[in-house]
This record gives structure tokens, C-alpha cells and sequence, in this order.
């Protein structure tokens, strides 16, 4: 390895790894499956993924890169450890916000064993330079290292073992084209059905160690928005009640008690949801309102509002997004309980 990468190679694994587990981290990698079988959910995605990587163990090479792309929460992070756990392989992990600099991926890819993964969450916020050297080094794989300034510069090549990257992302649109081309597979995750969610609970308590009824799981999937790891969030909230409660196992009452705690609804509402929804329907009489207004209105940034909260909503019919601005539907009136315009009525 040449001694100009040491440093750097030292600083990258520290931005990596720096950050301690907590008790949620934990829980989170012993709920992970580790194989493709025990992955729940996402059936068509799977069967492409298990050929992808049958095929490229058969040609004994490694398979082409790999970008995950899906709302946040549905498993991209744990298809890229099972891929490595199926290739036999180790992973390393980073995400675009660690990289400041073309030379910390560098340093990082430059130091990878030949058929190593390389994982790299929320790939499209890497910076413009690490983006134009990952290019070559996904193609070519090499790198090209600027030794010196100005006039007396000069450029070493340097020649990578073949790897995977697995680049994870949750706003495909903001790659750009000559970085989206490079990969072989493109995987698009979607959110899960209750069914599917209700399997995933039951194997998560398993592994957890507590006994859900089965119709508790199903209290708990239609509260989950469609997301494993709300999911498993929502799991380890009622255990804390159950053990609380001295319960040998945690029924639907139990379920419904500790949600209500929380301030989770029956649709899957939290506490800011049913505030922007409020704030809609009450101060600003169902809408048209912007999102700076709504979220001056609800103590929140925007960025929040439109990230966390709107796409649930959206997608759930209780708000919609019109050019003049956000609009509260008739199902968020009648959620609420409240009584809504004969025009609202009318237009949804």
C-alpha cells in the first residue's frame, strides 16, 4: 500500500466506524436476516438478486455493481450485508455524507481485496469530485493520484482489484446519469404489505425472545407504514411495555394500549402527523397552504414536514400536493373528526 494513503486510509475507517453502538443499533443487527431466505418481503427483488449473484458465482467472478433504491427503512442496508454474506465475501461500509473528499474515497477503495464489497449509503449526496473518481474506479478499476501542486504535479495511477459497490439511496432522480449507467443492477425496493409485515414482526419477536399473538402482529403491521424498520421500532417500544407489565405475551389489548402511549394512531399516525393535519384543516381551513407556512404552524422545519410526514400522507390519501400547495382530503377531515367543506367533498 504506498505510504500516501496510510493517512487517509486511517481517517476513512475512522469515519466509518467512529460512531458507538447503542442498545438500538444492537437490536437492529440481531433483528437483520442474514441470507436472501430469511429476508421477508419483496419476493420479485429477491428471485432477481438470487439468480444475479447465482450467475456470477458460477462465472467466478464478482458480480457487477449493485444500487439499491427505495424510501428509507425497507431493507437496503441488510440486502447489502446479505450479499456479502451469499458471495462469501467481506463488506466495507461507508455513506456519502463520510466522504468529504475524492482522496477519502481513495484511500478506501485503494485499500479493498479483490471481490470485496463495497457499500455506500445515501450515495447520491457524495461530493462532486468522489463522484467523478468513483467513476473510473467502478469501470477501470483504477485511480489516478495527484502527488504535488502546481506546475511540478504529477498523476500515479494506481491498478484496483475487481470489487463490488452497492451504492443505497433513497432519491434515485439526484444521481447523476453517468454514475447511475455503472451499475449493472438496479434494485427498486417497495414499501411492504401488512402481511408481509405481520410475518416480519413474528420472526422479529422470535429472535427478540417475546410471544406475540398473531393478532397483535396485525395491530402492529397496519401501524407501520409500511416499513420493516418502523416495524421493528414499534416491536421493541410494546416489549418495553410488556415487560413493564409483567406479560408472558403481548396480546392486541397490549398492543393497542402501549401505541396509544405513544400516540400512534390506527392508520399509523404520530404525534407531528396528526399536527400538520390539524394545522391544515383548522388554521388554514383544509388548504391550499405552503409547506413554510405549514411548518411554521406545526413548530417544525420544513425539510421535516416534507421528508418525514408527507410522503405517508400522501401516499395514504389524507393530504395532496396541487400546484397551489397542499390541500387536506376528505379522509383527513373525517380522520380527525371533523366535518369538511362540501368543495373538499366534492374533489375527493
Amino acid at each position: 500500500m504506498p505510504q500516501l494513503f496510510n493517512d487517509a486510509n486511517e481517517e476513512s475507517l475512522r469515519m466509518v466506524s467512529a460512531e458507538p453502538q447503542s442498545n438500538e443499533q444492537v437490536s437492529d443487527e440481531e433483528l437483520r436476516p442474514d441470507t436472501l431466505e430469511t429476508f421477508i418481503g419483496q419476493p420479485h427483488l429477491k428471485a432477481q438478486m438470487k439468480l444475479f449473484l447465482d450467475a456470477a458465482q458460477l462465472r467466478g467472478v464478482p458480480p457487477d455493481h449493485i444500487l439499491l433504491a427505495g424510501p428509507p427503512g425497507l431493507g437496503k442496508t441488510t440486502l447489502s450485508m446479505i450479499v456479502a454474506h451469499e458471495l462469501g465475501v467481506p463488506i466495507r461500509v461507508t455513506s456519502g455524507p463520510a466522504i468529504q473528499h475524492a482522496g477519502d474515497l481513495a484511500s478506501i477503495v485503494s485499500s479493498l481485496d479483490e471481490g470485496e464489497v463495497l457499500f455506500i449509503d445515501e450515495i447520491h449526496r457524495l461530493p462532486r469530485a468522489a463522484e467523478e473518481l468513483l467513476y473510473i474506479a467502478m469501470e477501470d478499476f483504477r485511480v489516478d493520484v495527484m502527488v504535488g501542486k502546481g506546475p511540478g504535479a504529477s498523476s500515479i495511477p494506481l491498478t484496483l482489484p475487481r470489487f463490488t459497490v452497492i451504492g443505497a439511496t433513497t432519491r434515485e432522480g439526484m444521481l447523476p446519469s453517468p454514475l447511475r449507467a455503472r451499475f449493472g443492477f438496479t434494485a427498486h425496493l417497495d414499501y411492504y404489505p401488512h402481511s408481509e409485515l405481520e410475518r416480519l414482526i413474528l420472526r422479529s419477536a422470535d429472535v427478540l425472545g417475546i410471544t406475540v399473538d398473531k393478532d397483535a402482529a396485525y395491530e402492529l403491521s397496519v401501524r407501520s407504514r409500511g416499513t420493516p424498520r418502523v416495524a421493528n421500532r414499534l416491536l421493541r417500544r410494546v416489549r418495553d411495555w410488556a415487560i413493564v407489565h409483567s406479560l408472558s405475551r403481548v396480546s392486541s389489548e397490549a398492543v393497542l394500549d402501549a401505541l396509544e402511549l405513544y400516540q400512534i394512531d390506527s392508520e399509523g399516525l404520530d404525534r407531528l402527523d396528526i399536527a400538520v393535519l390539524t394545522a391544515m384543516c383548522k388554521q388554514f381551513a383544509g388548504g391550499p397552504v405552503g409547506l413554510n407556512n405549514l411548518s411554521a404552524m406545526v413548530g417544525e422545519e420544513a425539510e421535516t414536514v416534507e421528508t418525514v410526514c408527507e410522503p405517508y400522507l400522501v401516499r395514504e390519501g389524507f393530504m395532496a400536493r396541487t400546484p397551489r400547495g397542499r390541500i387536506a382530503t376528505s379522509k383527513a377531515w373525517n380522520h380527525l373528526g371533523l366535518t369538511p367543506p362540501d368543495d373538499v367533498t366534492s374533489l375527493f
